[in-house]
Protein backbone atom coordinates (compact mmCIF):
# COMPACT_ATOMS: atom_id res chain seq x y z
CA UNK A 1 0.00 0.00 0.00
CA UNK A 2 1.32 3.41 -0.95
CA UNK A 3 2.10 5.62 2.05
CA UNK A 4 2.48 9.32 1.29
CA UNK A 5 2.65 10.54 4.90
CA UNK A 6 6.32 11.51 4.84
CA UNK A 7 5.88 13.23 1.50
CA UNK A 8 2.91 15.21 2.80
CA UNK A 9 4.92 16.20 5.89
CA UNK A 10 7.73 17.50 3.67
CA UNK A 11 5.29 19.45 1.53
CA UNK A 12 3.55 20.95 4.59
CA UNK A 13 6.86 21.94 6.16
CA UNK A 14 8.00 23.50 2.86
CA UNK A 15 4.79 25.56 2.59
CA UNK A 16 5.30 26.99 6.07
CA UNK A 17 9.02 27.67 5.68
CA UNK A 18 8.79 29.05 2.12
CA UNK A 19 5.81 31.22 2.99
CA UNK A 20 3.31 29.97 0.42
CA UNK A 21 2.17 27.26 -1.95
CA UNK A 22 3.88 28.68 -5.04
CA UNK A 23 7.17 29.27 -3.21
CA UNK A 24 7.02 25.74 -1.80
CA UNK A 25 6.37 24.32 -5.28
CA UNK A 26 9.42 26.15 -6.62
CA UNK A 27 11.54 24.97 -3.71
CA UNK A 28 10.44 21.33 -4.10
CA UNK A 29 10.53 21.52 -7.92
CA UNK A 30 6.93 20.34 -8.22
CA UNK A 31 3.73 21.94 -9.50
CA UNK A 32 1.61 24.27 -7.39
CA UNK A 33 -1.47 22.00 -7.82
CA UNK A 34 0.54 19.09 -6.43
CA UNK A 35 1.35 21.15 -3.31
CA UNK A 36 -2.31 22.12 -2.87
CA UNK A 37 -3.45 18.53 -3.35
CA UNK A 38 -0.92 17.26 -0.80
CA UNK A 39 -2.02 19.77 1.85
CA UNK A 40 -5.71 19.06 1.22
CA UNK A 41 -5.10 15.31 1.47
CA UNK A 42 -3.15 15.76 4.69
CA UNK A 43 -5.88 17.87 6.31
CA UNK A 44 -8.59 15.40 5.24
CA UNK A 45 -6.73 12.47 6.73
CA UNK A 46 -6.02 14.31 10.01
CA UNK A 47 -9.51 15.77 10.21
CA UNK A 48 -8.20 19.24 11.13
CA UNK A 49 -7.31 22.47 9.37
CA UNK A 50 -3.57 23.12 9.50
CA UNK A 51 -3.48 26.44 7.63
CA UNK A 52 -5.75 29.48 7.52
CA UNK A 53 -5.70 30.50 3.84
CA UNK A 54 -6.44 33.83 2.17
CA UNK A 55 -5.83 35.15 -1.32
CA UNK A 56 -2.54 36.72 -0.22
CA UNK A 57 -1.15 34.58 2.56
CA UNK A 58 -1.72 31.74 4.99
CA UNK A 59 -0.97 31.21 8.64
CA UNK A 60 -0.77 28.19 10.90
CA UNK A 61 -3.68 27.12 13.06
CA UNK A 62 -2.86 25.98 16.59
CA UNK A 63 -3.13 22.38 15.33
CA UNK A 64 -0.82 23.31 12.48
CA UNK A 65 1.78 24.68 14.89
CA UNK A 66 1.81 21.44 16.88
CA UNK A 67 1.93 19.31 13.75
CA UNK A 68 4.78 21.38 12.28
CA UNK A 69 6.90 20.67 15.36
CA UNK A 70 6.17 16.95 15.09
CA UNK A 71 6.95 17.00 11.37
CA UNK A 72 10.33 18.54 12.04
CA UNK A 73 11.19 15.86 14.57
CA UNK A 74 10.03 13.02 12.31
CA UNK A 75 11.82 14.31 9.22
CA UNK A 76 14.99 14.99 11.22
CA UNK A 77 14.90 11.41 12.50
CA UNK A 78 14.50 10.03 8.97
CA UNK A 79 17.40 12.11 7.69
CA UNK A 80 19.49 11.11 10.69
CA UNK A 81 18.80 7.41 10.15
CA UNK A 82 19.71 7.57 6.47
CA UNK A 83 22.80 9.68 7.08
CA UNK A 84 24.07 7.30 9.73
CA UNK A 85 23.83 4.37 7.34
CA UNK A 86 25.61 6.34 4.63
CA UNK A 87 28.40 7.92 6.63
CA UNK A 88 28.54 6.25 10.05
CA UNK A 89 29.17 9.60 11.79
CA UNK A 90 26.91 12.05 13.68
CA UNK A 91 25.09 14.46 11.40
CA UNK A 92 22.00 16.65 11.28
CA UNK A 93 20.58 19.26 13.64
CA UNK A 94 21.44 19.11 17.35
CA UNK A 95 19.36 21.38 19.60
CA UNK A 96 20.89 22.15 23.00
CA UNK A 97 19.56 24.11 26.00
CA UNK A 98 21.65 25.17 29.01
CA UNK A 99 21.60 27.68 31.85
CA UNK A 100 23.08 31.13 31.14
CA UNK A 101 25.97 31.03 33.60
CA UNK A 102 27.17 27.46 33.09
CA UNK A 103 26.51 27.61 29.36
CA UNK A 104 28.53 30.76 28.76
CA UNK A 105 31.27 29.93 31.24
CA UNK A 106 31.84 26.24 30.47
CA UNK A 107 29.96 24.94 27.44
CA UNK A 108 30.64 27.75 24.97
CA UNK A 109 34.46 27.61 25.39
CA UNK A 110 34.35 23.84 24.73
CA UNK A 111 32.09 24.03 21.67
CA UNK A 112 34.73 24.93 19.03
CA UNK A 113 36.57 21.64 19.58
CA UNK A 114 33.25 19.75 19.54
CA UNK A 115 32.22 21.39 16.25
CA UNK A 116 35.62 20.63 14.75
CA UNK A 117 35.28 16.98 15.77
CA UNK A 118 31.79 16.67 14.23
CA UNK A 119 31.71 18.94 11.17
CA UNK A 120 28.48 17.40 9.82
CA UNK A 121 26.48 18.51 12.87
CA UNK A 122 24.55 21.78 12.91
CA UNK A 123 24.25 22.90 16.55
CA UNK A 124 21.37 25.11 17.72
CA UNK A 125 22.39 26.44 21.15
CA UNK A 126 19.99 28.22 23.52
CA UNK A 127 20.62 29.68 26.98
CA UNK A 128 17.85 29.92 29.59
CA UNK A 129 17.65 29.60 33.36
CA UNK A 130 14.17 28.10 32.97
CA UNK A 131 13.75 24.34 32.53
CA UNK A 132 12.67 23.90 28.92
CA UNK A 133 10.27 21.16 27.83
CA UNK A 134 12.28 19.01 25.44
CA UNK A 135 9.26 18.00 23.38
CA UNK A 136 7.28 21.25 23.32
CA UNK A 137 10.36 23.47 22.93
CA UNK A 138 12.00 21.08 20.44
CA UNK A 139 15.34 20.36 22.14
CA UNK A 140 17.46 17.20 21.90
CA UNK A 141 19.47 17.75 25.10
CA UNK A 142 19.26 20.07 28.08
CA UNK A 143 22.16 20.63 30.49
CA UNK A 144 20.65 21.12 33.95
CA UNK A 145 22.13 22.01 37.33
CA UNK A 146 20.85 20.68 40.65
CA UNK A 147 18.34 17.94 41.39
CA UNK A 148 16.42 16.52 38.47
CA UNK A 149 12.65 16.93 38.69
CA UNK A 150 11.32 15.21 35.56
CA UNK A 151 11.58 11.46 36.09
CA UNK A 152 10.31 10.78 32.54
CA UNK A 153 13.63 11.94 31.06
CA UNK A 154 16.84 9.98 30.84
CA UNK A 155 19.97 11.63 32.22
CA UNK A 156 23.71 11.30 32.45
CA UNK A 157 25.84 13.08 35.02
CA UNK A 158 28.48 15.40 33.61
CA UNK A 159 30.05 16.36 36.95
CA UNK A 160 29.27 17.11 40.58
CA UNK A 161 27.89 20.50 41.55
CA UNK A 162 29.21 22.31 44.63
CA UNK A 163 28.30 25.84 45.71
CA UNK A 164 30.28 28.08 48.06
CA UNK A 165 29.39 31.29 49.89
CA UNK A 166 31.38 34.27 48.59
CA UNK A 167 31.50 38.05 48.50
CA UNK A 168 33.67 40.68 46.83
CA UNK A 169 36.56 42.18 48.87
CA UNK A 170 34.92 45.61 48.66
CA UNK A 171 31.70 44.26 50.18
CA UNK A 172 33.65 42.70 53.06
CA UNK A 173 35.58 45.95 53.58
CA UNK A 174 32.35 47.91 53.81
CA UNK A 175 30.16 45.47 55.76
CA UNK A 176 32.43 42.91 57.39
CA UNK A 177 32.15 39.12 57.31
CA UNK A 178 29.36 37.04 58.87
CA UNK A 179 30.89 34.95 61.66
CA UNK A 180 28.14 32.31 61.67
CA UNK A 181 25.43 31.34 59.16
CA UNK A 182 22.85 33.05 61.39
CA UNK A 183 24.82 36.26 60.93
CA UNK A 184 23.74 36.35 57.29
CA UNK A 185 20.46 37.92 58.46
CA UNK A 186 22.39 41.18 58.92
CA UNK A 187 23.82 41.12 55.40
CA UNK A 188 22.55 41.75 51.87
CA UNK A 189 22.35 38.41 50.10
CA UNK A 190 21.81 38.04 46.37
CA UNK A 191 18.80 35.79 45.89
CA UNK A 192 16.91 33.93 43.21
CA UNK A 193 13.48 34.77 41.89
CA UNK A 194 10.84 32.09 41.24
CA UNK A 195 11.06 29.32 40.03
CA UNK A 196 14.46 28.92 41.76
CA UNK A 197 13.53 30.38 45.13
CA UNK A 198 14.49 27.10 46.80
CA UNK A 199 18.12 28.15 46.23
CA UNK A 200 17.59 30.93 48.81
CA UNK A 201 17.69 28.26 51.52
CA UNK A 202 21.43 27.90 52.09
CA UNK A 203 22.61 24.63 53.69
CA UNK A 204 25.32 24.69 56.36
CA UNK A 205 26.89 22.12 58.68
CA UNK A 206 25.72 23.03 62.19
CA UNK A 207 26.23 20.74 65.19
CA UNK A 208 27.16 17.85 62.95
CA UNK A 209 24.14 18.03 60.68
CA UNK A 210 22.92 20.04 57.71
CA UNK A 211 20.61 22.93 58.51
CA UNK A 212 19.17 25.39 56.04
CA UNK A 213 19.26 29.14 56.60
CA UNK A 214 16.83 31.38 54.71
CA UNK A 215 18.65 34.43 53.31
CA UNK A 216 17.31 37.79 52.15
CA UNK A 217 18.51 40.88 50.35
CA UNK A 218 17.46 43.81 48.21
CA UNK A 219 18.16 42.21 44.84
CA UNK A 220 16.60 39.14 43.23
CA UNK A 221 16.93 37.72 39.73
CA UNK A 222 16.02 34.74 37.57
CA UNK A 223 19.43 34.95 35.90
CA UNK A 224 22.54 33.44 37.48
CA UNK A 225 24.97 35.50 35.41
CA UNK A 226 23.36 38.71 36.68
CA UNK A 227 23.66 37.59 40.30
CA UNK A 228 27.30 36.65 39.77
CA UNK A 229 28.17 40.01 38.21
CA UNK A 230 26.52 41.92 41.06
CA UNK A 231 28.37 39.78 43.57
CA UNK A 232 31.71 40.65 41.92
CA UNK A 233 30.61 44.30 41.93
CA UNK A 234 30.26 44.21 45.73
CA UNK A 235 26.47 44.41 45.95
CA UNK A 236 26.01 41.42 48.25
CA UNK A 237 26.85 37.88 49.38
CA UNK A 238 26.07 34.93 47.13
CA UNK A 239 26.08 31.15 47.29
CA UNK A 240 27.81 30.55 43.99
CA UNK A 241 28.58 27.46 41.90
CA UNK A 242 32.25 26.47 42.01
CA UNK A 243 32.79 26.79 38.25
CA UNK A 244 32.40 30.57 38.72
CA UNK A 245 33.48 30.90 42.34
CA UNK A 246 36.89 29.18 42.34
CA UNK A 247 38.45 31.09 39.39
CA UNK A 248 37.11 34.37 40.83
CA UNK A 249 38.59 33.56 44.25
CA UNK A 250 41.97 32.75 42.70
CA UNK A 251 41.83 36.03 40.76
CA UNK A 252 41.11 38.01 43.96
CA UNK A 253 37.66 39.10 42.74
CA UNK A 254 35.83 37.17 45.48
CA UNK A 255 36.64 35.81 48.93
CA UNK A 256 35.12 32.67 50.50
CA UNK A 257 32.91 33.09 53.58
CA UNK A 258 31.79 30.66 56.28
CA UNK A 259 34.06 27.94 54.87
CA UNK A 260 34.09 26.09 58.21
CA UNK A 261 30.32 25.65 57.94
CA UNK A 262 30.23 24.60 54.26
CA UNK A 263 27.95 21.66 53.53
CA UNK A 264 28.75 19.25 50.71
CA UNK A 265 26.14 19.42 47.99
CA UNK A 266 24.50 16.20 46.86
CA UNK A 267 23.59 17.69 43.48
CA UNK A 268 25.14 17.48 40.04
CA UNK A 269 25.15 18.83 36.51
CA UNK A 270 23.34 16.48 34.13
CA UNK A 271 22.60 16.16 30.46
CA UNK A 272 18.95 15.14 30.07
CA UNK A 273 17.28 13.77 26.97
CA UNK A 274 14.14 11.97 25.87
CA UNK A 275 13.80 8.26 26.74
CA UNK A 276 14.36 6.84 23.28
CA UNK A 277 15.16 3.15 23.16
CA UNK A 278 18.42 3.95 21.40
CA UNK A 279 20.23 7.25 21.77
CA UNK A 280 20.80 8.75 18.33
CA UNK A 281 24.46 9.35 17.42
CA UNK A 282 24.29 13.16 17.46
CA UNK A 283 23.00 13.15 21.06
CA UNK A 284 25.44 10.46 22.16
CA UNK A 285 28.34 12.40 20.63
CA UNK A 286 27.43 15.56 22.56
CA UNK A 287 27.00 13.78 25.89
CA UNK A 288 30.15 11.66 25.55
CA UNK A 289 32.17 14.73 24.62
CA UNK A 290 31.11 16.74 27.66
CA UNK A 291 31.36 13.82 30.06
CA UNK A 292 35.00 13.61 28.97
CA UNK A 293 35.43 17.41 29.13
CA UNK A 294 34.26 17.57 32.76
CA UNK A 295 35.89 14.35 33.95
CA UNK A 296 38.48 16.67 35.49
CA UNK A 297 36.48 19.90 35.95
CA UNK A 298 38.45 22.85 34.47
CA UNK A 299 37.57 25.08 37.44
CA UNK A 300 39.56 22.81 39.77
CA UNK A 301 42.76 23.55 37.85
CA UNK A 302 45.21 25.77 39.71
Amino acid sequence: MKDDRLLEMRVFKAVVEAGGFTAAANFLNVSQPFVSQSINSLERRLGVQLLHRSTRTQRLTSEGERFLMSCGQVLDSVEEAEAQVRSGEPTGNLRISASHAFGMDQLVPALPRFLAAYPKLCVHFSLSDSNVNLIEDNFDVAVRMGRLQDSSLRSRKLCDLQRVVVAAPQYVAAHGKPVTPQGLSRHACLTWESPREHLNQWPFMLNGQIEKVAVHGNFRSTDGTTLFQLCVAGVGIMRLAEHLALPAIRAGKLVPLLAEYQAKDDTAIHAVYLPERQVVPRIRAFIDYFVDTFREPPWHAQ
